[in-house]
């Protein structure tokens, strides 16, 4: 999926934070599962095309995607993910 994303341009950069767990509900059922959480570093306007690409390789149903706002941070860095992607 990382590699999808860098490939496509859809992300600057993606941090892979292996051996995650999960707990949730699922289907009525608590579940319990080892994941690898995916920091992805993007811009807004290709979060739909990023989507889609992590949907076509996500072995879930309904994978975990969500989007936070970046409210801050080292303006050289927030540069480089502008012009990278």
């Amino acid at each position: 999926m990382a590699d999808c994303l860098l490939d496509l341009k859809l992300a600057a950069c993606v941090t892979l934070l292996p051996r995650a767990e999960s707990l949730y509900w699922w289907n009525g059922k608590r579940e319990k599962s080892r994941e690898v959480v995916m920091l992805i570093k993007t811009k807004q306007s290709k979060l739909a095309k990023a989507i889609v690409c992590l949907k076509a390789h996500h072995s879930y149903t309904v994978p975990e995607i969500i989007s936070l706002p970046i409210l801050g941070g080292h303006p050289a860095y927030l540069k480089w993910i502008r012009e990278t992607v």
